[in-house]
């Protein structure tokens, strides 16, 4: 896919357009569903796509880096601080890190971190799919995805997907609770999903109350009165 080669482009494009990116890790045994790899490893399917991800923001960065070198010998101060901060962004892509770790400490690295759209520089959340025995505690795979992730700043979410899809078979919210207290669970994953996606994404919800209805919105969060009713 860094290559341009096959599907897998459409795949690096696909990503392009997000504001973020939530990657799902199959954290569970199950015989019946064969993995590609023929085993289940998180670690290993994370750095798979890592990897690609990189290999393309390198690319990246090695373009913007060929193209500044001519400008840079003119002296530019804003020209040099944009290539010392593309080659700390190189620097971390070679040592297989993402672009995320090396934040921008002033608006000129602002600047370029925007104009260069990395993948890896996308804010991250891993969304660990279990079994149901594993959905509350989490299991020997989400506990190696753990450090993983907080080495990142990046948040980790345990979700039983298989629960999931049960919970969203029931028409009414008795029905739904009634399955969520058997299961000693006191929410829908789905529900936690949605707020660290907000939460991912800086969104928080603003409502409008009249007579006639109540409506939810999505804005901003920090966004002023007039904003939020624009």
């Amino acid at each position: 896919a860094s290559k341009g080669e096959g599907l897998g482009n459409q795949f690096l494009a696909n990503i392009r357009e997000t504001d973020a990116i939530i990657h799902v890790l199959r954290c569970f045994d199950d015989d019946n569903i064969v993995h590609v790899d023929g085993s289940v490893d998180p670690v290993r399917d994370k750095e798979v796509i890592d990897f690609e991800l990189q290999l393309k923001d390198l690319y990246t960065v090695e373009s913007k880096l060929n193209s500044l070198k001519r400008a840079v010998k003119s002296g530019d101060k804003e020209l040099v601080k944009q290539y010392e901060y593309c080659e700390k962004i190189k620097a971390a892509l070679e040592e297989g890190k993402p672009a995320r770790i090396v934040q921008p400490a002033n608006e000129t690295e602002e600047v370029i971190l925007k104009e260069l759209q990395l993948l890896t520089a996308k804010p991250v959340l891993y969304l660990c799919n279990v079994d149901e025995a594993s959905v509350k505690t989490g299991n020997e795979y989400t506990e190696k995805i753990k450090p993983i992730a907080e080495a990142e700043g990046a948040e980790q979410l345990i979700i039983g997907t298989k629960i999931e899809s049960d919970i969203a078979e029931f028409e009414t919210f008795e029905e739904r609770q009634m399955f969520l207290d058997e299961l000693g669970l006191e929410e829908a994953g789905v529900n936690r999903l949605i707020r660290s996606a907000y939460k991912l994404l800086n969104l928080q919800t603003y409502f409008t109350a009249g007579e006639k209805e109540v409506r939810a919105w999505t804005v901003g969060i920090g966004a002023t009165a007039p904003q939020a009713a624009g």
